[in-house]
């Protein structure tokens, strides 16, 4: 189990005090790279709370405010900087259907009451525990190549050399690719601070200029909070439209990959348990869906992009979520007209960048730095990696690639987890039936020894 164990009530203050003193050590020794990471899950969350907010789904303030909430409570307690990101299987089909906000509030609570009442009964730590590692590192690896595969989609569909604007176009996703290749041999240029910064310039001159004439601009709008009581049928329509399908994802995904790919990512820092992110999860939705929302989780893809961009601590999130804050506070819905001038080209390639930096968690498979080489035998790392033969290490790559191919071929997490731990089990067969071959005798089942002196 990649997680550290859970502080006792008594070490819980020094465990904090630990954690905001690695958060402000970090954040004054490398405060662009950490500044520049936190913004780079914004590809994956800003489409989306657009989306959701022009379709009434959710309240574009209260969303920024609670997520920023989140945000902050997120890096204190866990000290990584693990995202705040939206429930994508709920916002899928939200749009896709046209659901109501009760609907989508219905199906956020409950799955976020599905995984408190797992994370409360330990079940999920017996999950993370019983799933192989080539099965996790399939969940991770297809999660980043459907974000990559998603991103061109999005652009190819809404781009093209010459437009729709002079801000947005396949130029400017050139230029994006020119300066993440740059970032791979001067890794410490804050990459998605500057395509950040200029993909906001765009938007405000956009809004501001001839093309946002007659459309919102931003103001000082104060937030007005309000409440939201699901009806009977939402709350039917949105468990069984959305929530059912989001559940095994965010279980797959948004917690179990995401401990593993944090003990990947930050070997030195106490990775949160299963349980922890669990009742994380749990939180956030059953208090924030009740005020309009947006249906959040952790996400393994948010984690990978975070860290991609230099985020190496909880100080990057908490520096989002103070933004976020204030941002929700002051300006409130205004900030719609701005959100939706920002350029697809440079939003479109943050996501890919962060989605092969999560695939490439996949290439530590056969490694030491896979959680299970050698545990079971109790053998050092690097004697564990030596013993294990061309056929173990190509019966792991094929459980991860079945993984991959499900998720990809039926976009669908509980799909792929499904034929990967199928595939896993299949190369369990000759095993077990060499352990349990004294029972069998000439294909048929030995009953005792004098049955056996009896038979003609």
């Amino acid at each position: 189990m990649p997680s550290s164990p859970s502080p006792s009530s008594s070490s819980i203050p020094s465990h904090l005090h630990s954690l905001h003193t690695q958060n402000l050590h970090t954040l004054l020794s490398r405060p662009l790279s950490e500044t520049s990471g936190s913004l780079g899950d914004l590809g994956t969350f800003l489409p989306i709370l657009v989306a959701q907010t022009l379709s009434s789904q959710i309240s574009l303030p209260t969303t920024l405010i609670f997520s920023g909430l989140w945000n902050i409570l997120t890096g204190a307690l866990f000290g990584i900087p693990l995202p705040v990101q939206p429930m994508k299987a709920i916002a899928a089909v939200a749009l896709l259907k046209g659901l109501s906000a009760g609907e989508v509030a219905a199906a956020g609570v409950f799955v976020a009451g599905c995984v408190g009442v797992l994370a409360a009964t330990g079940l999920l730590g017996w999950f993370g525990a019983w799933v192989p590692v080539p099965v996790v590192k399939g969940i991770q690896v297809g999660a980043a190549l459907s974000l990559v595969v998603s991103a061109g989609g999005r652009v190819l569909g809404e781009l093209g050399w010459g437009g729709p604007s002079w801000a947005d176009s396949f130029v400017w996703v050139v230029v994006a690719f020119l300066g993440l290749m740059v970032v791979n041999v001067y890794p410490r240029v804050p990459y998605a601070l500057v395509v950040f910064g200029l993909g906001l310039v765009f938007a405000l001159v956009r809004t501001f200029g001839k093309e946002g004439e007659g459309e919102e601009r931003p103001g000082f709008e104060v937030w007005r909070p309000y409440g939201q009581v699901p009806t009977g049928r939402e709350w039917r329509v949105g468990i069984v439209d959305a929530g059912i399908g989001q559940l095994p994802l965010t279980t797959l995904n948004s917690i179990v990959a995401v401990v593993h790919l944090a003990a990947d990512l930050l070997p030195n820092t106490p990775t949160p348990s299963m349980t922890a992110i669990g009742f994380s999860v749990a939180g956030m939705n059953l208090v924030g869906c009740w005020f309009g929302a947006m249906p959040v989780c952790h996400g393994s893809g948010g984690l990978a992009a975070q860290y991609k961009f230099g985020a190496r601590s909880g100080a990057s999130i908490i520096f989002l979520g103070t933004c976020k804050l204030i941002i929700g506070l002051v300006f409130g819905q205004s900030l719609t007209g701005v959100l939706k001038k920002f350029p697809t080209a440079l939003l479109g390639m943050l996501v890919i960048a962060a989605g092969l930096e999560l695939a490439s968690v996949g290439e530590s498979l056969n490694t030491n730095r896979a959680r299970d080489v050698g545990k079971s035998q109790g053998l050092p790392d690097d004697t564990a990696q030596e013993q294990m033969d061309e056929g173990e290490r190509k019966r792991r790559w094929s459980v991860m690639l079945v993984t991959i191919g499900g998720i990809l071929a039926f976009k669908n997490d509980a799909v792929g987890f499904l034929a990967g731990m199928v595939c896993h089990w299949s190369y369990q067969i000759p095993s077990l039936y060499e352990r349990h071959r004294p029972t069998f005798g000439r294909g048929r089942i030995r009953l005792s020894s004098s049955s056996e002196h009896e038979s003609p």
